[in-house]
C-alpha cells in the first residue's frame, strides 16, 4: 500500500473532519480528483451543500483536480445564480407564477460563465468563495474568506474581497518546470518514492525523480 486510499472516505482514522470527497460526492456534474479532500468537523461527507445554485437544466460543471484541499465553508458558486441583466430590473419576477411566469427568460439570456474549475494541488482557505465560472490554476492558494471573481494563475497566492494577486510562489521558469512535471499524475508510487522531493523546492531533484 502506498499512502492513503483515496476510496477512502475518512483516511484520517478517528478524525472524520478530513473526507476524500470523491467518494461522497453523487451529482454527476461535480468532478472530485483522487486524494482531494474536505477539512469539515460538522459534515464532512456533505460537500455538496457548499455548491450552490447548481442546477442541472443549466448545465455547468464543478470540477476539482487531485490532492486538493479545501478548508470548511469552501462555497462555490455556480451559473444558476445568475439573473438577467440587460432590463430595467434584476428580480425574477417568473419564479414566482400566478402570472408573472410569462417573462422567464431564455437559458441563453442569462449570464453563463462556463464550468468552474480548480487545478490540482491547490489550496482554497476557510470561507473562501469561488464565483461562476473562475479557473484557479494548478498549485494555486487562495487565501482564507476570499471572494474570488477572476481567474488565479497556476502557483499564484490571491486574497481579499475581491480577491487579487498578492504574489506569485515561483518565478516564471520554475512555474514552466512544474507544470510540464505535473507530479500529481504520476503513478502514487512513484509519489510516494519522491515525497521529500515533492515537498522540497529543489527543482533539479524533482526533474529527476524516478
Amino acid at each position: 500500500m502506498y499512502g492513503a486510499d483515496p476510496k477512502d472516505k475518512h483516511p484520517m482514522k478517528g478524525f472524520p473532519q478530513i473526507c476524500f470527497i470523491q467518494n461522497t460526492v453523487s451529482n454527476p456534474n461535480i468532478i472530485i480528483g483522487d486524494y482531494t479532500y474536505y477539512d469539515d468537523p460538522e459534515d464532512s461527507e456533505d460537500f455538496e451543500r457548499n455548491v450552490l445554485y447548481h442546477f442541472p437544466f443549466i448545465g455547468d460543471r464543478l470540477i476539482i483536480g487531485k490532492f486538493c484541499a479545501l478548508a470548511r465553508g469552501v462555497t462555490f458558486i455556480m451559473n444558476g445564480a445568475n439573473h438577467k441583466l440587460d432590463g430595467f430590473s434584476t428580480y425574477p419576477f417568473q419564479i414566482f407564477g400566478n402570472g408573472w411566469e410569462r417573462v422567464i427568460p431564455q437559458l441563453e439570456e442569462l449570464p453563463y460563465k462556463g464550468n468552474t474549475v480548480i487545478g490540482n494541488d491547490v489550496w482554497i482557505g476557510y470561507e473562501a468563495v469561488i464565483m461562476p465560472g473562475v479557473q484557479v490554476g494548478d498549485g494555486a492558494i487562495v487565501a482564507a474568506k476570499s471572494v474570488v471573481v477572476s481567474d488565479v494563475p497556476p502557483y499564484t497566492i490571491f486574497g481579499g474581497n475581491p480577491a487579487k494577486r498578492i504574489r506569485q510562489r515561483f518565478d516564471d521558469e520554475v512555474i514552466r518546470s512544474l507544470l510540464e512535471i505535473a507530479w500529481w499524475n504520476w503513478e502514487i508510487s512513484k509519489i510516494t518514492r519522491n515525497l521529500e522531493k515533492i515537498m522540497a523546492a529543489d527543482l533539479e531533484a524533482l526533474k529527476n525523480c524516478e
